[in-house]
């Protein structure tokens, strides 16, 4: 892998990380439509990947990093109200919850579904239905809301329920191509959440899964020798990420505070493009 090439790769991470469009769907379809010869089960691409998982849970902390201090100091803090420690163990508990459906099912069934299923032409066929899954989410929204008496959409309060179900959401990222932020952004709409509410758990939600992937990626390279070549390549990959991330983590909020209308429909849109195109072009290449 060229420097050239890790820098393409770590901006593609810190884009579609937090846009609903399939982080792993993109560094499946990339090498492969630009024709690189990267072999990304190498143990050399380990350390790269664990440092761009680094960059893009860096960013998303930092955009998070008032809800993580309310949390710690809530629940650590002896000087804190009853109230105020009460809402920090609440929201800690969802995210516990929404969390352990995809602990429990990637543990078991990831590696499997991850040999079977990341090839190029089926993540094409999974982003495409990514699209599917965000324009379809967004049409049964709509008949939801026409149907209510008043023309406001109240954003009822998440439960555990509520996060346990966008949870179960969050194992579809288990096959490539369909988006983590996606489904989860998709489960807090189904769930009543507007777009703001269900993006910023989905985006808090991301931060424990990362984490735990970072944690496992960096115990299986204890014993890895890595060159000085592959450690720079890894450290320009985990800043490029991660400022790219932070980016596109505050655009993605902003648009859906600055106008309740806004919609996923758009980045629905370009999954339908980014799946079929891909798999016209690698089937003609073929």
């Amino acid at each position: 892998m060229t420097t050239f090439q890790a820098i393409i790769l770590a901006i593609v991470q810190g884009i579609t990380e937090p846009f609903p469009v399939s982080s792993l769907g993109h560094a499946v379809l990339l090498p492969g439509l630009l024709h690189w010869s990267l072999d990304e089960h190498s143990p050399t691409f380990l350390p790269f990947l664990t440092m761009l998982h680094v960059g893009t849970l860096a960013a998303l902390a930092h955009v998070f990093w008032a809800d993580w201090r309310a949390i710690l100091i809530g629940l650590f803090s002896p000087r804190q109200t009853a109230q105020t420690r009460n809402k920090a163990f609440r929201l800690c508990s969802l995210l516990v919850v929404a969390t352990i459906p995809a602990v429990i099912m990637g543990g078991l069934f990831e590696h499997h579904l991850r040999l079977v299923f990341a090839n190029p032409f089926m993540v094409a066929g999974f982003l495409t239905l990514n699209g599917f899954l965000l324009i379809m989410t967004e049409v049964m929204r709509r008949r939801a809301l026409r149907t209510m008496q008043d023309d406001s959409y109240q954003t009822q309060e998440l439960g555990w329920k509520d996060a346990f179900i966008i949870g179960l959401w969050q194992c579809l990222a288990l096959f490539p191509g369909l988006s983590r932020s996606g489904a989860t952004i998709n489960g807090g709409l189904m769930r009543g959440l507007d777009h703001l509410t269900a993006t910023r758990f989905s985006l808090l939600m991301a931060q424990p899964i990362i984490l735990a992937a970072t944690a496992k990626e960096a115990w299986q390279l204890r014993h890895t020798p890595l060159s000085h070549a592959v450690i720079m390549q890894s450290l320009i990959g985990a800043v490029v990420a991660g400022v790219t991330a932070l980016i596109c983590s505050r655009l993605l909020l902003r648009f859906f505070r600055e106008d309740n209308q806004n919609t996923l429909v758009g980045f629905g849109l370009y999954c339908l493009l980014a799946g079929l195109g891909s798999a016209c072009l690698l089937h003609f290449h073929l």
